[in-house]
């Protein structure tokens, strides 16, 4: 029995430093609008997502899903050296590329990310005007626990001592077996980092080629200073952000705390019964899709929106 042909196509893209992103590109018979889709931290473009993407493809729309810079295939100076407000600027020249594809109307795109990329996505929004509109699914606002911040602060200066030392950059994977990091992200030292050390270790276990359960220690320099709740108040455009009732990895009540600085027109849906890592499986992923095209059609047609 011949296997299924993918939906979509490799594709490559540049941005203006000349970075390679690489991702999948979902297109419908245009031109129609499109959805760019930024994974959570560390996610490369196999995981979870495809069915999502397929799921808004079917219901008319072009969507790219793509690894982040130094992430999955996508190039960058050192491989899994994840830099939001840099992966936030990139996004703008992917935008650019999809804006030129003959299958999308170009008034039409919608940023789209989920757990980290929803965070990037709204850093991306807050200072490009372009996108039409901005769906948040259980964005990820804090990076640090203050508990954890000095010794990590002084491990982080010390490698950045090494390596003009000339040593190599230290590494380490994600989340330890004890679901825990160096400044106490994600969930870290709780059952949501239980929940995120598996994850990682099942993308490592499966049919995830591109994936590395590693970054680069430096990463943890940037996210402490990464500060996304400020932009939000930045964001113009009209935004849908979901919510997980049981989310134990990003506080459901920080999430409302961001979405409340939000100035534009705005949406919010809590997912009942939902947790960060499971917010797009089961049966009930259908329902949340069906939420999702329904604020697109409404803010895509210029309709008015409720908050």
């Amino acid at each position: 029995m011949e296997a299924t042909p993918p939906r979509y196509q490799a594709i490559e893209c540049k941005t203006i430093d000349s970075t390679v992103i690489s991702g999948w590109l979902y297109t419908v018979e245009g031109p129609a609008p499109a959805i760019i889709m930024s994974h959570g931290f560390n996610c490369v473009k196999s995981m979870t997502l495809p069915d999502v993407a397929e799921a808004f493809q079917t219901l008319g729309y072009n969507v790219l899903l793509y690894d982040g810079r130094s992430v999955g295939e996508s190039g960058g100076w050192l491989s899994n050296l994840i830099d939001p407000l840099q992966m936030a600027e990139d996004l703008s020249d992917i935008y650019t590329y999809v804006a030129g594809l003959p299958s999308v109307n170009a008034q039409k795109i919608v940023l789209w990310g989920i757990s980290f990329g929803a965070v990037i996505s709204a850093c991306a929004a807050a200072i490009d005007r372009r996108p039409k509109t901005l769906v948040m699914v259980c964005p990820l606002f804090s990076y640090v626990q203050p508990h954890k911040a000095e010794r990590a602060y002084a491990t982080l200066i010390k490698d950045r001592v090494s390596q003009l030392r000339g040593n190599q950059p230290y590494s380490l994977p994600v989340f330890t077996p004890r679901g825990e990091n160096p400044l106490g992200m994600g969930g870290s030292g709780g059952p949501g980092g239980l929940e995120a050390y598996n994850l990682m270790k099942q993308a490592s276990e499966a049919d995830n080629p591109h994936f590395r359960n590693r970054v680069m220690f430096q990463t943890y320099h940037k996210l402490a200073m990464f500060r996304p709740k400020e932009y939000m108040e930045m964001i113009r455009t009209p935004v849908l952000m979901v919510i997980p009732e049981l989310d134990n990895i990003s506080p459901p009540q920080e999430q409302r705390e961001a979405f409340a600085r939000i100035q534009s027109p705005k949406t919010e849906y809590c997912a009942k019964d939902k947790g960060h890592l499971n917010i797009l499986t089961g049966e009930t992923s259908k329902e949340l899709v069906a939420v999702m095209v329904e604020f697109l059609r409404v803010t895509l047609e210029g309709s008015p929106i409720d908050e």
